[in-house]
């Protein structure tokens, strides 16, 4: 069977078969529910209503014990595993997924042994899958703080990308361009979060001032025709989450959401997660609910499928 026939036949299992990438996600929020259960005693029961902020999310997050689940070093290494058991069971063969740099106090400032744990991991559950180590940022640290956690991580070599996250008015975004420039000498893709809350100009601006490779979610530059031709010009890649965007109410449906706008304008979209333990909605599911309200044909998820299984080249 096709991944077309899996689609128009509602086939998860068959769906399940195919190479998939999954490209944002948070290893924190990103494990598979009945792993976590198993593990920990802990069964978190996805998101059931519409939440209107990140603050609202954090809230939910708390509320439901998901940081009780991975408490310190040991527990952030437990979250990756269920990331990656996560992406096992759903037949992804291209997971992104990381840690954030503060966990290095954690490992009492030693890069070397974070990052040979998180290989380990790897190795030991899924060393099918193609894993591309990723730092993650948050713009609620003060960036002295992340030059000091950074710099130590980058020296170890394991990283393969680096994406900043949180909220997108916490610090001005050319703040981290220091970070940015050094990690782009290092040889790491190089990521942001934006366009999820701020604007269309956000996302240029981002794109422009740090050098960014792929933006995670970029949904708002479909309010604006220069930015997408921008991003399709320079093939800038945006790692979209549909119910994710549903779920926090940047998109009041399914069937509205940009990606469409953003496909027919020659940006290259991905379709993700983002957070499977809070959203409830593998890569798999993803597909299927972009295909049931009719957003894209079977053949047009078929190709943004293959979208995340390589990484375009930018043109700069």
């Amino acid at each position: 069977m096709t991944f077309e026939a899996a689609l128009a036949n509602h086939d998860r299992e068959a769906l399940i078969a195919y190479p998939k990438s999954e490209l944002h996600t948070h290893a924190t929020l990103g494990g598979s529910r009945s792993f976590v259960r198993e593990r920990t005693g802990i069964d978190v029961v996805p998101l059931d209503r519409v939440l209107a902020s990140m603050d609202e999310m954090h809230e939910w997050v708390s509320a439901n014990r998901i940081g009780e689940a991975f408490p310190g070093a040991a527990g952030r290494m437990l979250a990756l595993e269920a990331t990656f058991v996560q992406a096992k069971d759903d037949g992804v063969t291209r997971l992104e997924a990381g840690e954030d740099v503060w966990a290095l106090t954690l490992w009492n400032g030693n890069a070397l042994a974070l990052s040979q744990a998180m290989r380990e991991i790897h190795e030991r559950v899924a060393p099918e899958i193609e894993w591309i180590a990723q730092l993650g940022l948050s713009r609620h640290c003060p960036v002295d703080a992340l030059i000091s956690w950074t710099e130590p991580l980058l020296e170890a070599g394991s990283y393969r990308s680096i994406d900043l996250y949180a909220d997108e008015l916490a610090q001005p975004i050319g703040v981290f361009k220091p970070i940015y420039r050094t990690a782009r000498a290092k040889g790491l893709r190089l990521k942001a979060h934006v366009g999820e809350w701020g604007t269309a100009d956000d996302v240029w601006q981002a794109v422009e001032e740090l050098g960014l490779d792929e933006v995670q979610h970029g949904i708002a530059a479909a309010e604006s025709p220069a930015v997408m031709r921008f991003l399709a010009d320079h093939q800038i890649r945006l790692n979209i989450c549909p119910t994710s965007n549903v779920m926090l109410g940047r998109v009041d449906s399914i069937a509205n959401h940009p990606i469409r706008t953003l496909y027919d304008s020659g940006v290259i979209v991905t379709v993700n997660t983002d957070d499977v333990l809070v959203f409830g909605s593998s890569v798999s599911e993803e597909y299927i609910r972009l295909y049931n309200a009719g957003v894209f044909s079977a053949a047009e998820l078929n190709q943004i499928r293959l979208n995340g299984l390589t990484d375009p080249v930018v043109a700069r």
